[in-house]
Order: structure tokens, then C-alpha cells, then sequence
């Protein structure tokens, strides 16, 4: 597996781990308040957790498949999103 490409993985599973605690921040932030609004966020984590799995799975499988043309937009977009979640875990637990 080219260098980028595992690294493209490595900052999805990074994602995986933070969706993670968001999930469970919202399991029990829904069990004191039952706001609908929780479920919103946990069925967000939960679609985005399933984004980074089948990324990962893709990354694995068909790495022969993608020219390396495209790794750097792979881990552009995984790097923003690992950003963006950052920002949203510390928006949280503040």
C-alpha cells in the first residue's frame, strides 16, 4: 500500500475514534435530556463512522484500483474532516 494511502487510513480510523466518543457524549447527553436534537448528532456520528469504515475497507482493497493521482484528495478529504470533527468533539465537551 503506497505511504498516502495508509496514511489516508490512519487519519480515518483517528476520525473513527473521535465519532466514537461523540457517540457515546450523545448516548448520554440524549439520556438526561431526550432532546431530539441528540438523536440528530448521534444518527450524524453513527452515518459518519460508516463513512470512514467502508473508506478504510475501499482503502485496503481497491488501493490497486485508484491511480496515485488521487491519493492526495483521499487524504485531503479525510485530513478536513479530522479537522472539522476535532472542532465539533471540543465544541462539545466544553
Amino acid at each position: 500500500m503506497e505511504p498516502l494511502m495508509l496514511l489516508t487510513a490512519i487519519v480515518s480510523m483517528m476520525n473513527i475514534i473521535i465519532l466514537i466518543v461523540l457517540l457515546v457524549t450523545y448516548i448520554r447527553i440524549y439520556k438526561s435530556s431526550k432532546a431530539v436534537f441528540t438523536l440528530g448528532l448521534m444518527f450524524f456520528s453513527i452515518m459518519m463512522m460508516l463513512h470512514n469504515i467502508i473508506a478504510i475497507f475501499a482503502y485496503f482493497v481497491m488501493a490497486p484500483s485508484y491511480t496515485k493521482e488521487l491519493h492526495p484528495y483521499f487524504f485531503g478529504i479525510h485530513l478536513t474532516e479530522l479537522i472539522g470533527l476535532i472542532v465539533l468533539l471540543k465544541i462539545t465537551l466544553v
